[in-house]
């Protein structure tokens, strides 16, 4: 019984993945500061989902 090589690409590839995860933990890390920093949640968030943003191109430039 002969066995075929697995061909099927991944759904991510690793770049993207740790791309996505660092952006991810920039933006947990800033929202939660700006939280206790005092801010309101509403705008905690929205701090978060900016870093988050704004760290993909950065990242995606860094990483290679």
């Amino acid at each position: 019984m002969t066995t075929s090589p697995n061909t099927e690409q991944p759904f991510l590839s690793l770049h993207t993945a740790v791309v996505l995860i660092g952006a991810l933990i920039t933006g947990l890390v800033v929202g939660g500061l700006s939280r206790a920093g005092g801010v309101h949640p509403a705008l905690a968030v929205l701090a978060g989902l900016t870093a988050g943003g704004g760290a993909v191109p950065v990242l995606r430039g860094l990483i290679r």
